[in-house]
């Protein structure tokens, strides 16, 4: 399988050498669950858009510390192209900014939690099986995450998969072929707790005291990696029948 990475920003410079960039962290994960999964990266945050025709069989887009509302132009831009693959049907996977991203240009509605913060490992319930969710192991789910905005309207034939009173709309499903993710199965425990350290100024202590006690519990991230890949691997299918 080849995947195309939708770059949506960097690292900030003092992590990125302990920890890599956001494709780094991504290819990590999805190779950790497939070895031979390839990938080619878009830097799409400084302009370099792909074709909608480029040889992969799916799409992977990044967190970004931009948000789905922002007006920049490669924002718009990103915009167009998920656009682009929902009429062509092909499998394209969001996480976190690009789960909302999916949202915006589908027609959903994003904002920004009205409960602050989502910061650390916090729990969602699985509110339907698919079919590509294999293995299955419990009704709920664990990941990691860092995130003021969210999605608080689904796209027409959106549909929830997974939420928690925090966040409602954590994993969504929109048609057959687009699946998001507020959540950050790339993410490692060293990056947050790292990244927590740089937005102590943005945070409050009670805030980030929390974050930093979730963190040592288990997450599901490389359950998700493998559902990401059950999932373009299952709309490919669907293709081709």
């Amino acid at each position: 399988m080849k995947i195309g990475l939708l770059q949506c920003d960097d690292v900030a410079p003092a992590l990125i050498g302990p920890h890599g960039n956001y494709p780094d962290m991504i290819q990590t994960l999805l190779r950790a669950v497939d070895p031979d999964t390839q990938f080619q990266v878009f830097a799409c945050h400084q302009g370099q858009l792909p074709d909608h025709t480029a040889n992969v069989d799916g799409w992977v887009t990044t967190g970004s510390k931009c948000g789905a509302n922002d007006d920049a132009d490669w924002i718009a831009r990103v915009s167009d192209f998920i656009r682009v693959l929902w009429q062509t049907r092909q499998p394209l996977v969001g996480i976190c900014f690009g789960h909302q991203m999916i949202a915006k240009a589908l027609g959903g509605r994003v904002e920004r939690a009205a409960l602050g913060w989502g910061l650390g490992a916090y729990q969602t319930t699985l509110e339907q099986q698919e079919p590509w969710m294999t293995p299955w192991h419990s009704q709920e789910l664990q990941l990691l995450a860092s995130h003021q905005d969210q999605v608080v309207e689904l796209p027409p034939q959106g549909r929830v998969l997974a939420g928690s009173g925090f966040c409602p709309i954590y994993m969504m499903q929109v048609g057959d072929t687009c699946l998001g993710i507020q959540g950050h199965p790339e993410f490692s425990r060293a990056y947050l707790e790292d990244l927590l350290d740089t937005r102590r100024d943005r945070i409050t202590p009670e805030r980030l005291l929390a974050a930093r006690h979730s963190l040592r519990g288990s997450t599901d991230d490389l359950l998700v990696g493998r559902w990401i890949l059950n999932f373009i691997r299952s709309v490919q299918r669907q293709r081709a029948d």
